[in-house]
C-alpha cells in the first residue's frame, strides 16, 4: 500500500525536478542571449548619447514630476493622442531598438532603455508605464552598478499571448564605466 502511494508522489517530484531544471536551463540560455544581444546593441553610440542627453534633462526632476509624467504616460496607453509616449517612440534610438528587435526573428519581443532615474529613454514599442525606477528591472541593475543583471520570472503576457521573461542590465558609459542607465529585453521564453 505504501509503495502505491509513493509512486504518484515520486512521479510528481520527478516532474517538478525536470520542470525546474528545464526552467533553470531556459533562464540561463535567455540570460546569455540577452547579454550578448545587448552588448552588440549598446555598441551603437546612439544609445549611449541618447541616455546621456536625457540624464541631463531629468537629473533635476522631482519625485512629483516623475509620478505626474508616469500617470500621463499611463493615461495615453491605448489612445489615439500620445504626445508623452511619442517623445520616446519618435527617438532615433527607438527606431534602432525596433530594427534590432525585428532582426531577432521573435526571440526578443520588446526592448527599452531607461535613464539614471528609471525613466524611458527609447523603446521598440509602447511600455505600460514611463517610470521603471520602482521596479526590479531598474533597482536590481542600475542601483547595483557594473555587471548587474536581473532575470525576471517567465510569465504569460496577455498583450503578446506569449510567455515572456524580461532580462535587464545596467548600461555603462563606455569611457568612464560609470552607470548611466539600464536596458530591458523582453524575451519570448518559447524561443529558447
Amino acid at each position: 500500500m505504501k509503495v502505491a502511494a509513493l509512486a504518484p508522489a515520486a512521479c510528481l517530484l520527478a516532474t517538478l525536478a525536470a520542470s525546474s531544471a528545464f526552467a533553470m536551463e531556459t533562464e540561463q540560455a535567455m540570460k546569455i542571449f540577452a547579454l550578448k544581444t545587448a552588448a552588440e546593441w549598446l555598441a551603437d553610440p546612439l544609445i549611449v548619447q541618447t541616455v546621456k542627453a536625457q540624464n541631463e534633462t531629468t537629473k533635476a526632476y522631482t519625485e512629483d514630476q516623475i509620478l505626474a509624467m508616469d500617470a500621463l504616460w499611463r493615461s495615453e496607453v491605448g489612445t489615439a493622442e500620445t504626445p508623452t509616449i511619442s517623445t520616446v517612440l519618435d527617438q532615433p534610438a527607438s527606431a534602432l531598438l525596433g530594427a534590432r528587435v525585428a532582426e531577432t526573428q521573435g526571440q526578443v519581443v520588446e526592448a527599452f532603455v531607461m535613464d539614471a532615474r528609471g525613466l524611458n529613454v527609447a523603446a521598440s514599442a509602447v511600455t505600460s508605464d514611463y517610470w521603471q525606477g520602482d521596479e526590479d528591472k531598474f533597482l536590481k541593475t542600475f542601483a547595483l552598478g557594473s555587471g548587474s543583471v536581473h532575470v525576471g520570472e517567465i510569465e504569460f503576457d496577455e498583450s503578446t499571448q506569449m510567455y515572456l521573461s524580461q532580462v535587464s542590465f545596467v548600461i555603462l558609459d563606455p569611457i568612464t564605466h560609470y552607470p548611466i542607465g539600464a536596458m530591458t529585453l523582453g524575451l519570448n521564453a518559447e524561443a529558447f
